[in-house]
């Protein structure tokens, strides 16, 4: 069983960087492989990407691909989501998970969910 908590969302200008982070608890965090979603207001939750359980492999949207960044520190037990270059299309409430599948790009598929943080991307 792991539990996530998300922070470091919030307003930032278009054009600007935004860092999330991931917090795990429990000593399995570094057998998942974790990804970040997010849900546009009005919209339903997309996949954003995803990263392997030694940090080797990465995968995302095509939406961020580019832009966004996913990282994670096992002796930390944290996963790390860097936003650069933002969008107005990027304010959402964002999401991370875990999942025992590499390279998962559906919801259904992840088993552990934090309850998000808010980022608002302004003009």
């Amino acid at each position: 069983q792991v539990q996530l908590v998300e922070s470091g969302g919030g307003l930032v200008q278009a054009g600007g960087s935004l860092r999330l982070s991931c917090a795990a608890s429990g000593r399995t965090f570094s057998r998942y492989a974790m990804g970040w979603f997010r849900q546009p207001p009005g919209k339903e939750r997309e996949f954003v990407g995803t990263i392997t359980w030694n940090g080797d492999r990465t995968y995302y949207a095509d939406s961020v691909k580019g832009r966004f960044t996913i990282s994670r520190d096992n002796t930390k037990n944290t996963v790390y989501l860097q936003m650069n270059s933002l969008k107005l299309e990027d304010t959402a409430v964002y999401y991370c998970a875990a999942t025992e599948f590499a390279g998962a790009t559906k919801e259904q598929t992840y088993d552990h969910w934090g309850q998000g943080t808010q980022v608002t991307v302004s003009s």
